[in-house]
């Protein structure tokens, strides 16, 4: 199952488990990002497997329709996005997000707040180029029970035009970096599993990607597995399960 799957599937399994905390406020804010900050806003219900996407001009910018504002879709994966974004920092991506979710649910819930994500990845804008992209993401949970309610994305064109992908979580109140993605993917990784990680990363199934490869489904499912090893996001979905049980 593709590592995007798995955390669906987790997130999801929350959404019987009720939980109070006022959606309207979050919305709210969510389009007070996008218009202070020219920034393309996501928010992800987990509850109720919806997001609330708004748009400011940037959207133009990164070809991105403006039709309704926001855009209400029946899932928690924003895919006009997330399709934009390059295949090596997508999957990138939801590993680092992973380890995020990992790192807070070691915390008290007061602490978490303290917490995002922070990413530069490369996106395609109108023009079918890459462009600098910077990402950020926070988790904000129910108050009452302590699980995981919403996400909210920021999505900003870049200043910098150069550069590297780069990952990292980080206290803003303290203005701390607490974790940075310093892995070298092509000297972790055989040049097989690197095949299957880009074609991963595309959102192919392991049958898609055998048949790509000419390689059994077993061996694809092989390498996932190493994959996630070596990248040490191994137990991440466990943590996942730990947290909604």
């Amino acid at each position: 199952m593709e590592i995007r799957e798995q955390l669906s599937d987790q997130l999801l399994d929350n959404a019987s488990k009720k939980c109070q905390l006022d959606l309207e406020i979050y919305k709210q804010r969510a389009l007070a990002y996008a218009q202070m900050e020219g920034a393309i806003c996501v928010l992800s219900d987990m509850q109720e497997n919806k997001s609330f996407i708004y748009k400011s001009a940037a959207a133009d910018e990164l070809g991105l329709k403006m039709d309704e504002n926001p855009a209400e879709i029946d899932s928690i994966w924003e895919e006009e996005m997330l399709k934009k974004i390059h295949p090596d920092d997508r999957l990138k991506k939801y590993i680092h997000e992973l380890r995020f979710f990992k790192l807070l649910d070691t915390m008290e819930i007061k602490e978490r707040t303290a917490y995002s994500v922070v990413s530069k990845i490369r996106m395609k804008d109108k023009n079918e180029d890459y462009r600098w992209v910077k990402h950020r993401m926070f988790y904000i949970y129910s108050p009452d029970n302590g699980r995981l309610r919403l996400a909210l994305c920021l999505y900003n064109i870049a200043l910098t035009s150069s550069g590297t992908p780069d990952f990292m979580i980080v206290n803003i109140i303290k203005g701390e970096v607490v974790v940075k993605d310093k892995l070298d993917y092509k000297n972790i990784l055989s040049p097989r599993e690197l095949e299957v990680l880009k074609w991963i990363g595309e959102g192919y199934a392991s049958k898609e990607i055998a048949g790509l490869l000419s390689i059994s489904v077993n061996t694809v499912n092989r390498h996932r597995q190493n994959i996630l090893e070596k990248l040490k996001v191994k137990n991440s979905t466990q943590a996942f399960k730990d947290s909604f049980s």
